[in-house]
């Protein structure tokens, strides 16, 4: 006999709505979203709603939108919904006395192959690290974060051309699946948990191999020329769109969104720069025509950088960025 559900769903930015809107298409009945409260953003400070308020507006859902979680009020209002199971997709940490209210418990959706890159920026870890595959778990909730049972995994392909932003793409449609996966198992009785501390145990997982994904701070994003190309590669790749991957040119921020490793340049020849990194400067061999290419020498090869964005300008290609700038 199936279970009836009653769920509040909890998530912000856009990586979270393919999940809402799937659960939605199954008519499943959601007693509310939590969301991120209005922020002000942008040039005139303007007030933007979150991915997931957009959306649940949209289907006439209840939006619920607490600044603080253990909020006395908001606590009350959850427990009003009566709702028995609670699902978590790219939200803020849990309090305990949240996550245990609903009977059929709180499963959370988190993007890689856990227990491999817990934390806050598993999508950005995975490529940087050059990973060749990666995937999305649902699990529930537990003390430590990321750390509960496992209920479902799916695994998928990183790409060669894949950065941040179309891996991002794809595991917010396999993970809408997976949701709806666990929904289903829930809803029939059929969950089979796995502890994440058992496959740490296995003998076939080296826990010294065991990688995290913390949050990503400015000063992570800042490329080390005296790597690998296929390090800063990776860098590159993890950080594009956003925050984005940088360099420091003639004092300037210049971010790098796109890239490859070559290991030949041009008949053109390469000529020394100076390039001004944290106001030290930096000898950088660079090939470049002054045209249409720009390639570093990196470690061992040199990596070409295909599109850019120079502080106070827009985005642009190389042949773009050459037209208004010129190495001497």
């Amino acid at each position: 006999m199936k279970k009836a559900l009653r769920i509040v769903f909890m998530g912000t930015p856009g990586f979270a709505v393919p999940s809402l809107d799937i659960l939605v298409q199954h008519q499943y009945d959601i007693a509310a979203v939590v969301t991120a409260p209005d922020k002000a953003s942008g040039r005139g400070q303007q007030i933007h709603q979150s991915a997931v308020k957009n959306y649940a507006q949209e289907k006439g859902i209840k939006v619920l939108q607490p600044e603080k979680l253990k909020n006395e009020e908001f606590i009350a209002e959850l427990k009003s919904l009566k709702a028995n199971l609670f699902i978590v997709v790219a939200f803020r940490m849990l309090p305990e006395v949240v996550w245990q209210l609903p009977e059929f418990g709180t499963f959370n959706l988190h993007a890689s192959l856990l227990p491999q890159y817990r934390g806050a920026a598993p999508i950005n870890c995975a490529l940087i690290n050059g990973e060749k595959e990666t995937g999305a778990t649902t699990f529930f909730l537990q003390h430590e974060i990321d750390t509960g049972n496992i209920l479902f995994q799916e695994k998928i392909k990183i790409d060669e051309k894949d950065n941040a932003g179309t891996l991002h793409d794809k595991l917010s449609k396999l993970g809408a699946q997976l949701v709806l996966k666990t929904v289903k198992a829930i809803e029939e009785d059929s969950v089979k948990e796995l502890s994440q501390e058992e496959i740490i145990q296995h003998s076939t997982f080296n826990i010294q191999h065991l990688k995290h994904a913390p949050k990503i701070f400015k000063e992570d994003c800042k490329i080390d020329w005296s790597k690998s190309a296929e390090e800063i590669h990776n860098l590159i790749r993890g950080l594009s769109p956003a925050p984005a991957a940088f360099t420091y040119v003639d004092g300037k921020v210049m971010k790098i969104f796109d890239a490859e490793v070559c290991s030949q340049i041009t008949d053109h020849g390469s000529q020394q720069n100076t390039i001004t990194v944290n106001s030290d400067p930096l000898a950088v061999n660079i090939s470049t025509d002054n045209k249409t290419y720009l390639k570093v020498k990196c470690a061992d090869n040199f990596l070409d950088i295909l599109e850019l964005q120079m502080e106070g300008k827009k985005r642009m290609t190389t042949a773009e960025f050459l037209r208004g700038y010129k190495f001497h």
